[in-house]
């Protein structure tokens, strides 16, 4: 095994300046104008040469060279109210970095300084792709790829990294294969004729409708999925009517769809075009669905798995199994472009049992994570560009 190169260690105290900025400073999916200005700045000072990509993303290069690996880190933060009371929440009403990617941006902000001190030793380059948009469907991902992020290079590996904190500080936990799955959000109607609550004979009852259907949908994962394989479909709004005494014309309902296989995905959504409005019928009613396409299942290519979790482990950290999630990631995109490796950095504080998890408003990971993900991301990049 190649040892891990010597660098200088992360400085803390700049990883909480930044980390503590960008929390107060939180900006929603696509809006990250103001982030996406403090990034370019930070490189600018560190004489990193950078470009603007899907507008409010930026991609950075360090070194040179055909060899190459990319690093990245989400920009956006989420539209909720901060909760934690501490002297450098959110200053924006209504949003919060509650999912971390505060402390992405700043653990990779800083693996750039560590690496710029290191260019003239590195065997190549690195990518480092501060990304907008990880929240929001269609995903910064995909429209930083189709903008050009990798037309001067295509990287031998992506890696990225997610605070975890269902995971004490120093550890970090890495799966081969399937991760994160596909997700779809759903957006059903259906449509019958409205009529007085007492005489529901002369109308076509939408509500009773709506609620056999929402019993039939789940056979999609019972009945047509083997059940060794995982799938979830999942209804998540029902809204109709207005009083006790009418019978609504329309029922509209919300709902998500997550599976790890891309084949029993596309099966889903051709079951389901077809089941709503037959169903619906059988109730004289219409019925409609139209599909958002989300992210695709995020998979780790094994060899990327490999090189980053050789790294954790020569760290010292507490190197564990993740087991994979129905959450979604845009990451997910990047692996269509190179084998990739997305792992999970532990941030709760070592004196809880249980911490307020991701999008809760009092999510409050331990800044001493920071130096930990940074360490993980430029030994993971010289290790990459070594391998």
């Amino acid at each position: 095994m190649t040892t891990l190169l010597p660098t200088s260690a992360p400085d803390v105290e700049r990883l909480v300046s930044i980390r503590r900025h960008l929390h107060q400073h939180p900006e929603l999916s696509f809006q990250e104008y103001d982030t996406a200005s403090y990034i370019r700045q930070e490189l600018s000072n560190l004489g990193i040469p950078w470009k603007v990509c899907a507008e409010t993303g930026t991609v950075a290069t360090i070194g040179w060279g055909e060899r190459c690996v990319a690093l990245r880190a989400d920009i956006d933060a989420l539209p909720m109210t901060e909760e934690t009371g501490l002297p450098y929440a959110s200053n924006r009403s209504g949003v919060m970095h509650a999912c971390g990617h505060d402390m992405h941006t700043t653990m990779l902000l800083e693996a750039a300084r560590v690496l710029k001190d290191k260019e003239s030793e590195l065997p190549g380059m690195v990518m480092l792709l501060f990304q907008p948009g990880e929240e929001k469907t269609p995903g910064g991902a995909s429209l930083m790829i189709a903008d050009g992020a990798f037309a001067e290079a295509t990287p031998r590996f992506i890696f990225g990294q997610h605070v975890d904190p269902s995971a004490d500080v120093g550890t970090v936990s890495y799966v081969s294969g399937p991760m994160m799955a596909a997700a779809d959000e759903l957006f059903i109607s259906i449509t019958g004729k409205g009529a007085h609550a007492a005489q529901p004979h002369v109308g076509r009852d939408s509500i009773v409708a709506a609620a056999g259907l929402v019993q039939h949908l789940q056979t999609l994962v019972s009945r047509r999925r083997d059940p060794l394989e995982s799938g979830v479909l999942s209804i998540t709004s029902i809204h109709g009517g207005t009083a006790t005494n009418i019978i609504p014309e329309r029922v509209d309902m919300l709902g998500t769809l997550r599976s790890f296989d891309q084949d029993w995905r596309e099966f889903a959504w051709n079951w389901l075009e077809e089941q709503i409005p037959r169903f619906s019928s059988l109730h004289d009613c219409n019925g409609t669905i139209e599909i958002s396409k989300g992210y695709p299942p995020l998979i780790n290519d094994p060899d990327a798995v490999r090189v980053a979790r050789s790294v954790g482990v020569e760290l010292q950290l507490d190197v564990c199994d993740f087991s994979p999630k129905m959450w979604a990631e845009d990451f997910s995109y990047y692996g269509r472009i190179a084998p990739s490796c997305f792992w999970m950095l532990g941030v709760r504080p070592s004196n809880l049992d249980d911490m307020p998890g991701l999008h809760h408003p009092r999510f409050t990971p331990d800044e001493s994570a920071l130096r930990h993900g940074t360490s993980l991301l430029v030994q993971t990049a010289l290790r990459a560009l070594l391998s």
